[in-house]
């Protein structure tokens, strides 16, 4: 009976390496298929969760140049403070939530790592020799997208104007009928405004073809 069993294994041993070692055409395709679905399920996962975590606001301020320039003006304003509770970080308005448009600015950001290892803004003085350049490109960034990030909590068909102080409720109701976006009037909002910002927004207006504001 054991010489039966013993014999009986070494057959299996012997068949299982067979089809590993000479796999048929049909194993050969469904190993493949397995093989890159798990491989496909691990790569999207690791790629995912390094993505995300790059999507923080403690990934943000792990670069100085954040932390000791833009985070501290925005550390205090509405933004980050207020009787809500509801807190916008880094990343809820400087990164699309949208997959496409994510990976999109995240290719973008590697000229940012470029000029970190370069140290293009690595003193306060050479940071702000370079703040209205880096603000114009964001404004305009904001303006191409109708203020995409704003838009994930501020929407003009959300608004009850009626409960908005004067001045407020009669400037979104213009900038409705007008077609503005959020960036049009709130530049400055949760950081400083550069050196020659107005001057740069009538030219931003002119580009784009905006009306300016009033």
């Amino acid at each position: 009976m054991s010489n039966d069993n013993s014999a009986e294994g070494k057959g299996l041993l012997r068949g299982l390496w067979a089809t590993l070692s000479k796999p048929t055409s049909k194993w050969s395709l469904g190993a493949l298929l397995v093989v890159g679905f798990v491989g496909g399920v691990v790569f999207w996962g690791g790629f995912n969760t390094v993505l995300e975590l790059t999507n923080t606001e403690t990934f943000c301020l792990s670069c100085h140049e954040m932390e000791q320039n833009v985070y501290r003006e925005y550390r205090g304003t509405i933004h980050d403070s207020n009787r809500s509770g509801v807190r916008a970080t880094c990343p809820d308005c400087h990164v699309p939530r949208p997959w496409i448009y994510k990976i999109q600015r995240k290719i973008q950001a590697s000229n940012e790592v470029w000029h970190k290892l370069l140290g293009t803004i690595d003193t306060r003085e050479k940071f702000e020799a370079k703040r209205l350049e880096l603000a114009k490109h964001e404004w305009a960034r904001m303006k191409e997208t109708d203020s995409r990030e704003c838009r994930n909590c501020h929407n003009f068909s959300a608004f009850d104007l009626t409960r908005q102080q004067a001045r407020a409720r009669n400037r979104h109701a213009e900038a409705e009928q007008q077609g503005k976006t959020c960036i049009d009037c709130h530049k400055g909002i949760a950081h400083q405004l550069p050196a020659g910002a107005f001057k740069a927004e009538r030219e931003l207006n002119e580009s784009l073809g905006s009306p300016p504001k009033p």
